[in-house]
């Protein structure tokens, strides 16, 4: 049967075994809550970034999961030249990526376009992880903002570490050893025609991650599975998975666990896609809503172990 089981305050670590608290020389920071989101002050993204400057941002992004810049003036190819600093650039094989000028070079193929107006409602306000369904999910997203409606479109994080920290303890032991399943096609695959799915299907075939994974850098183990990609957890039997896979979405629901990002021109989010989930607030049709997003090729989730 599930439950919840909150009783009392939640546990809430900001640092992972990893890391320790050190003062930022560079930066300016702005919690937006007490363990996950954190507003960026003092750091012009379209401009050259020191070796020190890059490094405090990669440490605010593994200490609060998710970081913001406001009144940046990005370009796409700014954009996708900071994103590049951490990693390798992914193209997305289900979303067409921005339409460059005719007659010009394409020199940004890794940035994807989500345009939302009167004709094109939001659905991305689900609890997800991105590309989950890849053997190698992203490690991390650059999100800019292009055009906001004049009220909504909010985005909100979720922080999976405390999401699987405030598990009770009987759930957290049944749960370090198992794996689930990932596929696209139950969402992406729903709008294509079965030669199209088929094809992709050969490229993109299920995965199996494990049910908790070690964060790479910091060890911290975070709960990895969400409501869009993962079809089921293996080695139960389908009541049991569909029971247990709710009771552990469910965990992102929790809003001491979240941050919530009120976009304004030329703001900018990172965050850390192995540590976070997002929800996209759907809430400003028929207003326009314009976001371009780079994501960043991860590695293989490896298992948490406590």
């Amino acid at each position: 049967m599930l439950t919840l089981d909150r009783i009392g305050p939640p546990r809430l670590h900001r640092f992972g075994p990893g890391l320790e608290p050190q003062p930022y020389l560079q930066l300016d920071i702005t919690p937006l809550s007490p363990t996950i989101g954190a507003e960026i002050g003092g750091v012009d993204l379209s401009r050259p970034l020191t070796a020190d400057v890059l490094a405090e941002v990669r440490r605010a992004l593994l200490e609060w999961k998710v970081i913001f810049f406001r009144d940046q003036d990005l370009d796409r190819a700014s954009h996708a030249a900071f994103a590049r600093h951490w990693g390798e650039l992914e193209n997305h094989p289900f979303f067409g990526h921005v339409e460059h000028t005719p007659g010009q070079p394409d020199d940004t193929p890794e940035v994807v376009r989500f345009a939302k107006d009167d004709a094109a409602k939001g659905y991305e306000n689900i609890w997800h992880n991105d590309v989950t369904w890849r053997a190698t999910p992203a490690l991390g997203a650059v999100l800019r903002a292009v055009e906001i409606p004049p009220t909504g479109g909010d985005t909100l994080f979720a922080d999976m570490a405390a999401a699987y920290d405030n598990l009770p303890r009987d759930v957290r032991e049944r749960i370090d050893d198992l794996d689930a399943g990932h596929d696209w096609v139950p969402s992406f695959g729903m709008a294509m025609d079965p030669e199209q799915r088929d094809a992709l299907r050969e490229q993109f075939p299920p995965v199996v991650h494990p049910v908790v994974i070690a964060h790479p850098e910091t060890g911290r183990r975070t709960l990895y599975v969400n409501r869009i990609f993962t079809t089921r957890i293996l080695g139960l039997p389908e009541d049991e998975s569909d029971e247990l896979l709710l009771r552990l979405c469910t965990q992102a629901d929790i809003p001491e666990y979240q941050c919530r990002f009120r976009w304004t021109p030329g703001a900018v989010a990172f965050w850390d896609n192995l540590a976070v989930q997002h929800y996209a607030a759907s809430d400003y049709y028929p207003a326009t809503r314009i976001m371009e997003r780079v994501s960043i090729v991860g590695t293989r989730p490896t298992r948490g172990t406590p």
